[in-house]
């Protein structure tokens, strides 16, 4: 009988890191945590109030391209550091964007006196994020295109980075059909069972007319 684990979870503390820094003491836990919750909430929520509705062009140029990797929160006595790693952050380079984005997480922060600071930093090798992949998936399907086709074009995307191994798996009503089914495409090695493996992993829900298809993504980064 198999036994099935998050990637990202399987391998905490050996080839990936927490994405929250801080301490807090065991009946404080549950609040800190929570607002870390909120705190990407706010992020996510507000990326896709601002996005403008793209039409047919590529994903570097389209609104649906503001694809956050990852959230780091950093918490201090006074300050709570918000790193945003996000592919092509064109929304939040904004004018008056990032003062925006502070008034709204500060209503999700528990302490008044605790001071917010946000950065942002560029993916510097976006299709290498599996994310980001997902979400180019996401909007071929939404644009029509076969799945079996938008699977194939976004392992070509991964070709100029640097990677060893790709796994893209797609489940639901696929094309319209009445039954739901899985199909999955394999590029490389991708040794799961190996925590020294360093394996970035996506779960991604795609809500199309047929219903919601999930989208799981696996690449092999390197090998420690």
């Amino acid at each position: 009988m198999g036994q099935k684990i998050n990637p990202l979870g399987f391998r905490l503390g050996t080839t990936q890191n927490h994405h929250s820094f801080w301490f807090a003491q065991p009946k404080n836990y549950s609040e800190g945590l929570q607002e870390d919750k909120k705190i990407r909430n706010c992020i996510k929520n507000y990326i896709q109030k601002n996005r403008k509705k793209g039409s047919n062009r590529k994903i570097e140029s389209d609104s649906s391209s503001e694809v956050i990797t990852h959230i780091e929160i950093q918490k201090e006595i006074d300050t709570i550091h918000v790193i945003i790693h996000i592919g092509f952050p064109n929304l939040l380079k904004k004018k008056g964007a990032i003062e925006e984005l502070e008034k709204d997480l500060q209503k999700e922060v528990n302490s008044v006196n605790q001071r917010l600071n946000i950065a942002i930093e560029k993916v510097k090798e976006p299709y290498r994020q599996p994310n980001i992949l997902a979400e180019y998936i996401a909007f071929q399907l939404k644009n029509r295109v076969s799945f079996r086709k938008a699977m194939k074009k976004a392992i070509e995307l991964t070709k100029k980075e640097d990677i060893k191994g790709v796994k893209i798996k797609i489940a639901g009503r696929l094309a319209g059909k009445e039954i739901a089914r899985a199909e999955c495409i394999k590029k490389g090695r991708l040794p799961l069972q190996t925590i020294r493996a360093k394996i970035d992993y996506c779960c991604y829900p795609i809500r199309t007319i047929y219903g919601v298809l999930g989208v799981k993504i696996w690449i092999f980064v390197e090998e420690e």
